[in-house]
């Protein structure tokens, strides 16, 4: 018994994946983990992170989520309304079912469940809240977002603001329709008639340029693998493990 026990402990050790939260931003904020797939890690779906801190713990191979920062969060206000930008149904620790984080937003996204390879990526496509950089232990492509996109955001898409005025986040233009009642049949949005990527070309959504010329090696918009540097992948048999830098 006790040699099976040891043998099981040693194939979870081999089945998993690290991933490590580094806040090296100068203030607090509040990462938040949501799976969409796969076996949920033990670790908190919501934490503090003070600055300068980290936190490292491991993800199942099959594991598909997603990562980000939320800002300026008070959790004696319910839910989403916690946090000025990237709140989550639960408050601190994400509904583990529809805690995906309010927009604007800065995504780490997972596949590790790719078939031959793990795919990651920056996503801007609900928007920014703060910079962000994925590295690997592997050598593989480092997906990132380092440019603080809030102070020169575009028009409508600036904001939400803190007390000092400060722009803590950059909407994208979906996210600005969306809340203006109109998220259907949309090309900022991909929706509709353009939900495809023939029928939804960057040249279609605005301001589309503001997000990609500043942090190439994101994803700007939901159509966004045809400019080469939005998707990135990594062989699964490296078995890499995952560094998420907040403020790189």
């Amino acid at each position: 018994m006790k040699s099976f026990v040891a043998i099981a402990a040693m194939a979870t050790s081999v089945a998993a994946r690290s991933m490590t939260v580094y806040n090296a931003c100068p203030f607090t904020i509040w990462p938040a983990l949501f799976t969409s797939n796969g076996g949920r890690p033990s670790h908190p779906t919501g934490w503090e992170a003070r600055q300068w801190t980290k936190v490292t713990f491991e993800v199942g191979e099959d594991w598909n989520g997603r990562i980000w920062g939320r800002r300026n969060c008070d959790f004696s206000k319910p839910g989403a309304l916690s946090c000025l930008s990237g709140g989550c149904e639960g408050g601190l620790q994400c509904d583990v079912n529809r805690g995906t984080g309010v927009p604007p937003a800065t995504l780490g996204e997972w596949n590790l469940n790719g078939g031959d390879s793990d795919w990651y990526d920056v996503s801007l496509v609900d928007g920014y809240n703060l910079p962000m950089r994925i590295d690997n232990s592997g050598g593989c492509p480092v997906a990132s977002c380092p440019v603080d996109l809030g102070p020169n955001c575009p028009g409508d898409q600036k904001g939400p603001f803190d007390s000092t005025g400060f722009p803590v986040g950059c909407r994208s233009a979906c996210n600005v329709d969306a809340l203006a009642g109109h998220p259907n049949d949309n090309p900022n949005c991909c929706s509709g008639i353009h939900d495809t990527p023939a029928t939804c070309p960057n040249s279609g959504v605005r301001n589309y340029g503001y997000f990609k010329n500043n942090c190439p090696n994101a994803y700007a918009y939901a159509y966004d693998e045809s400019s080469g540097t939005a998707l990135w992948t990594c062989p699964k048999n490296k078995r890499v493990g995952y560094t998420i830098t907040f403020c790189p």
